[in-house]
């Protein structure tokens, strides 16, 4: 689909919401629009230049496994210097599954990513990624180099993911992705009677606060939008996210000795799902590369966007 056949541009408006629903309280820049990737598989992708006029560089978000724009706050605000493309997922947020199912690995998210960024008719740019899209991004900048100027990768290894989770709770590394892997397969097999309740879970101000005191989130700026973050991430059928994960989860960790371009990680000092030794380690091995430990949990973009933010316009500047 060219640029010229894209979806009219509309502003996404979401009105104050009633206590027991979630969303926004101000319009946000938001504009979404239909890609087809190499397979033939309609994705659902997102930018934030609702007419054609956002100031500022280019950026791809390979975004976290599942997830949806409102994670990332500081970037739909209409004023936020950035210009972001991205997509949700096979299978999510509105995006297509794949006619073979088992077309849902890093390497069919990095086809992806070029389906986006072809669409767009961009050559090269920096590139974000966030938890497993830190994955996708640095597959897509080994097996693409000429495609990506820069790396920000938050909350995420390059590759290695899963035996990367549950550091903070002392976990040894060998019995990590044992766990985690076999906790997916598990919830994949419960996915369909689970995903019933998830849909009908209220999240309003009780489950957002719960949430983000949880320790597995902290607390966060915007409630509202973080709400906006879960409900939206609760549409997709666990079943499918499950295999999504496990499938994922075989990604091993990408080869660093050809990354020259700027590079910067933010981890979060209290993630359980990306080590934030892992990704300092990850940063030592890539010249010149920054690394920003923050005091947040997996959700960083959500609990310190204004920080987030910064550290990428920093990175900007420097491609």
């Amino acid at each position: 689909m060219s640029a010229e056949t894209a979806a009219p541009v509309a502003l996404h408006v979401v009105p104050d919401p009633p206590e027991d629903t979630c969303g926004p309280e101000a319009a946000l820049a938001l504009r979404h629009y239909t890609v087809t990737a190499k397979d033939g598989t309609v994705l659902r992708a997102w930018t934030n230049d609702v007419d054609g006029t956002m100031t500022g560089p280019t950026v791809l978000l390979c975004n976290g496994l599942g997830t949806n724009p409102y994670s990332w706050p500081a970037l739909l605000d209409p004023d936020c210097g950035v210009r972001v493309i991205s997509w949700y997922h096979r299978g999510t947020g509105g995006s297509g599954r794949p006619a073979d199912r088992r077309h849902v690995g890093i390497e069919h998210f990095v086809e992806d990513a070029l389906a986006v960024l072809d669409h767009d008719g961009i050559d090269a740019c920096p590139v974000m990624g966030w938890s497993m899209g830190v994955n996708t991004a640095f597959e897509l900048a080994y097996l693409h180099p000429h495609r990506v100027s820069g790396l920000f990768a938050v909350a995420g290894v390059p590759g290695g993911t899963f035996a990367s989770m549950l550091a903070p709770l002392g976990i040894p590394r060998f019995a990590r992705a044992a766990i985690t892997v076999n906790a997916a397969r598990a919830m994949g097999i419960l996915g369909k009677p689970a995903t019933v309740l998830t849909r009908r879970l209220p999240v309003g101000p009780v489950t957002g606060a719960v949430l983000t005191h949880s320790g597995f989130m902290l607390p966060v700026p915007d409630v509202t939008m973080a709400r906006r973050a879960i409900k939206e991430f609760l549409t997709t059928p666990i079943d499918w996210y499950m295999h999504l994960a496990v499938t994922t989860s075989k990604h091993v960790r990408v080869s660093l000795r050809g990354i020259d371009v700027p590079t910067t990680f933010v981890a979060g000092r209290w993630d359980v799902l990306a080590s934030a030794e892992d990704m300092r380690t990850a940063a030592e091995r890539i010249a010149g590369a920054s690394y920003v430990r923050l005091e947040a949990s997996h959700f960083v973009a959500m609990e310190r966007p204004d920080e987030v933010h910064e550290l990428l316009l920093d990175l900007l500047d420097r491609v």
